[in-house]
């Protein structure tokens, strides 16, 4: 008889504990399997375009996960870091903005140049004023716009104008160049100083007038994840992306230039 209740316990202690090795395995796997989450990136207006493309990749390759952007000057985004916004991502249009954001201490590891830009004229289509030059845009009684000083395409074209020697006196100086784009669109603007990528992407509102002095104000775009980030695994993975192949893709695609590795 006792054998006979030994060998009973034995049995019930087998199927308690593979009972409970079962419930545990489903419990873990549940607990483990990542819920709805939110991926907030603070990144220069001029990559707008091109982010929003790589949002839909990016989402479709992490179910669950929603990328959220806060698109602005990068100047802007610095000052909204520094005052404690949250965020998981900052990408900046110039390494002076970025720079700025490791020194203020919002920024977690090194920051990763991941594409350049430089500058072109957008003017309306047709190029109704006949420009030619960057020194055409010091004509009289021409409407010229560009980037606030703070901002990097307004420092790009501080560097476009000692090199050429050239002084625009713009009628506005705008906050991002998005901001410049539209003045032209609009025809409050005869002519904006904005990137290639922003004339790219304008869907024919506007015609584009290079000039060759803007290789001397090329802007090295860097990405980084925040400090603090809530997302911070996430963040990274997204830096990845931006950095590979199909993120690469995606920003040559509308005429981003590739960083010198």
């Amino acid at each position: 008889m006792k054998k006979v209740l030994a060998t009973l316990a034995g049995v019930a202690l087998v199927i308690t504990g593979c009972g409970s090795g079962s419930d545990s395995g489903s419990g873990g796997s549940s607990s483990s399997a990542p819920g709805p989450r939110t991926l907030t990136v603070f990144a220069a207006a001029s990559l707008t375009e091109s982010f929003n493309a790589l949002k839909t990749e990016f989402e479709a390759a992490h179910p669950g996960v929603t990328v959220t952007y806060n698109f602005a000057g990068s100047s802007s985004l610095v000052q909204q870091l520094d005052n404690g916004a949250k965020a998981d991502v900052f990408a900046s249009a110039d390494q002076a903005n970025m720079d700025k954001a490791v020194q203020g201490g919002v920024i977690d590891g090194s920051p990763t140049v991941f594409a350049t830009n430089k500058l072109t004229i957008a003017v309306a289509p047709g190029n109704p004023k006949g420009l030619k030059a960057f020194g055409d845009l010091t004509q009289g009684g021409l409407k010229v716009v560009v980037c606030a000083t703070q901002v990097p395409c307004g420092s790009a074209t501080q560097k476009v104008e000692k090199s050429t020697g050239v002084t625009l006196k713009p009628v506005s100086e705008e906050q991002d160049v998005k901001q410049v784009l539209t003045k032209v669109e609009s025809g409050d603007a005869d002519a904006g100083l904005v990137y290639v990528t922003d004339a790219n992407t304008a869907n024919g509102k506007v015609a584009q007038v290079d000039f060759p002095e803007s290789a001397q104000a090329v802007n090295n775009y860097p990405i980084a994840v925040v400090k603090n980030a809530p997302q911070a695994q996430l963040a990274q993975e997204f830096e990845q992306f931006v950095l590979g192949a199909q993120g690469q893709q995606e920003l040559t695609k509308v005429g981003f230039g590739t960083p010198a590795k």
